[in-house]
């Protein structure tokens, strides 16, 4: 694989040194807790005590840190803890990346406290660059995209929120809409009406209430009742 491909993850502990071939975007992954498999990650199933020089790490070493030699456990350990050292190229990837995740994040759980409504990602964009908003490639992009929230409070309308959705769905449609309740938001309540028909009660991240509706609608051929009873 082409060194422009690949970093090496070096990480210190108790006086040894250990290194591990892997690939950027794939170790920014893992180091925000996505599922995603060891074998995707590396680019080499050996830890390394001097990658540039070729040299192993000693099963003594390993043992001594990581309490097991067992490559999986200890190349884990390794890429969720160690440093990342990136190309110019590789940083300006991870960084775009990062950024569109906490646009998506923001726009999804905010809205524009004066009108309610959940506010446009161009919009969150436009307000980050005014904002001078820095974005750290290594942190989670939920706990940053609190941090961000408030710095954006200072150039523009924006608060976090949720809205209680409430819903009346035709019998027609009722068992394959509820199967598919709880992958939309937090569901608070269902009834099952005489006639079949069901009643819902969700949560849902406030930014998200269009995404609802057209799904909702999707399911029923718009046939559904769909209402915002608060957005808090």
């Amino acid at each position: 694989m082409p060194k422009e491909n690949y970093v090496v993850v070096k990480y210190e502990s108790h006086g040894e040194r250990f290194e591990v071939l892997a690939k950027p975007k794939e170790v920014s992954d893992l180091k925000e807790g996505k599922s995603i498999s060891l074998s995707d990650v590396v680019v080499s199933d050996i830890i390394y005590k001097d990658a540039r020089k070729g040299l192993k790490a000693s099963p003594a070493s390993m043992k001594k840190v990581f309490g097991t030699t067992d490559f999986e456990t200890v190349a884990r350990e390794i890429l969720i803890k160690g440093e990342i050292p990136l190309t110019a190229d590789q940083r300006k990837e991870i960084l775009e990346s990062k950024r569109k995740q906490l646009v998506t994040f923001i726009s999804r759980n905010c809205i524009d406290p004066k009108t309610k409504l959940p506010i446009p990602p161009t919009r969150i964009e436009s307000a980050m660059e005014a904002a001078k908003v820095h974005v750290d490639p290594n942190k989670d992009v939920e706990s940053q995209a609190i941090q961000i929230v408030r710095e954006l409070a200072k150039v523009m309308p924006i608060k976090l929120a949720k809205a209680l959705v409430e819903l009346r769905v035709p019998s027609a449609y009722a068992a394959k809409v509820k199967s598919q309740l709880p992958s939309m938001g937090e569901v608070k309540k269902t009834n099952w009406l005489a006639d079949g028909s069901l009643t819902a009660e969700m949560e849902i991240p406030a930014g998200a209430q269009g995404e609802l509706i057209d799904k909702i609608n999707s399911l029923t051929k718009g046939e559904a009742e769909v209402r915002i009873a608060e957005v808090r």
